[in-house]
């Protein structure tokens, strides 16, 4: 997958001094995503917008609704929204995402496809390959069959899933567990799984604690607060952070707790039952709603916990721990891969709330330590997760399936990437 070819030579005539010379064709790249919203949404939207525009005509397409379809044109993006994506399984939707699908591929000649999350991968292979798309690339956000899942629907997403794993030509995972998973699940062939670490936008996240949201948030000075930020839904397992801060607060009564993060329709009731546990364990939650500062809300946490039943990696754990944010974690999927004991946070497993707590105690009371750790992955992240990073490894890995040499950005294309990518924050 290695091409070999001379590099550019430096240009010796500027541009503009020079007659009109021919726009040469670019790699058309379509990206297919259910919901373009937060977390796999913006990984989408960062790897559309930070590809070179000399060598890419990069796109989006998903089901309707969203902020970051606005982000994406400022950025430069086409933008196409599939009227009948939807997000959970409707035969009679997705066959008619299908067609949507099929003909806009037909009729914009891609030469890439690149497929995201279940719903999208599934229709959009299928769609691709219709269309006869010369290379099929998905991404693994999140496996789909997951043990949060009843035996016959997790049968079911294994079945549709291995149906189409043939149809890609190569798979991207955004943590090297998650890669095995899913070659173990047999959902991705062997030695066609590559690991891109799923970025962040760097320059919007606090790299230390943001002082000033405390007082924002009617939080005392020098109050020490345990926080998450993700959607009130059951992947996220609000009510198990709930009942860790009660444990918590019995023995370290005077801690805040903090809940930053929206719900969806579907999850209304789990968001009531999340205040009524709340209410009934009697532990004052500070639930923030939606916050498109969430990043900046989370510096200011003293511990950051992930209470997730499955979670590919997290995006705003990888956020979070830019910050310097010592992390809790449970310990999913791709999470073990970026917090690691005693480095950088300290895991529980799934559905341990006592775990959870006794973690969350050990980073109060061990301050220097879990700052420590702290520090270690606020310097893994931002040493490994850029924007430029991962668009640097998708332009190789596209590069490769097409048999052209890999891309040597210019300091103008370097700056120009930067521009895009800020016009999505």
């Amino acid at each position: 997958m290695v091409s070999v070819w001379p590099s550019v030579p430096p240009g010796r005539v500027p541009a503009r001094r020079l007659p009109p010379q021919p726009a040469l064709p670019r790699v058309k790249v379509l990206h297919v995503i259910t919901r373009f919203i937060a977390g796999s949404g913006g990984n989408t939207l960062v790897s559309a917008a930070g590809m070179d525009p000399d060598r890419y005509d990069t796109w989006v397409a998903g089901m309707p609704g969203g902020p970051l379809w606005e982000q994406a044109r400022a950025a430069g993006v086409g933008t196409v929204e599939i009227r009948h994506m939807r997000e959970r399984i409707s035969p009679w939707h997705d066959l008619m995402a299908c067609r949507e699908l099929t003909a806009l591929i037909r009729r914009e000649q891609f030469t890439v496809v690149h497929t995201h999350c279940s719903k999208a991968g599934l229709i959009a292979r299928i769609a691709a390959r219709l269309a006869g798309t010369p290379v099929i690339v998905h991404t693994f956000h999140i496996l789909a069959a997951h043990d949060g899942l009843s035996p016959a629907r997790r049968r079911v997403y294994l079945a549709l899933e291995r149906f189409v794993r043939g149809f890609a030509h190569h798979y991207v995972a955004v943590a090297p567990r998650l890669a095995r998973q899913a070659v173990e699940q047999r959902v991705a062939p062997p030695g066609r799984v590559s690991v891109v670490p799923s970025a962040v936008d760097l320059s919007t996240i606090p790299a230390t604690e943001s002082v000033e949201v405390r007082a924002e948030l009617g939080i005392a000075e020098g109050a020490r607060v345990v926080g998450t930020v993700g959607r009130l839904v059951p992947q996220k397992a609000p009510l198990d952070f709930v009942r860790m801060c009660a444990l918590v607060r019995r023995q370290e009564p005077d801690t805040v707790f903090v809940m930053v993060g929206d719900t969806t329709l579907e999850s209304e009731g789990l968001e009531r039952e999340t205040r009524r546990e709340a209410d009934r364990l009697g532990v004052p939650i500070l639930f923030t709603g939606f916050r498109d500062d969430a990043p900046r809300v989370a510096s200011t946490f003293d511990v950051y916990v992930v209470p997730s039943r499955h979670e590919g990696l997290g995006r705003a754990l990888t956020e979070a721990m830019a910050s310097g944010r010592p992390v809790v974690a449970t310990a999913v999927n791709g999470v073990p891969d970026l917090v690691e004991p005693g480095a950088t946070g300290l895991l529980a497993d799934p559905g341990d709330v006592e775990g959870l707590a006794e973690a969350t105690l050990w980073m109060l009371r061990h301050p220097v330590e879990a700052g420590q750790m702290g520090e270690r992955g606020r310097e893994r992240v931002r040493s490994h997760f850029a924007p430029e990073t991962m668009c640097s490894a998708l332009d190789d890995l596209y590069s490769g399936l097409l048999g052209l040499p890999a891309s040597s950005p210019t300091e103008e294309h370097t700056v120009a990437q930067h521009a895009r990518i800020q016009r999505t924050a």
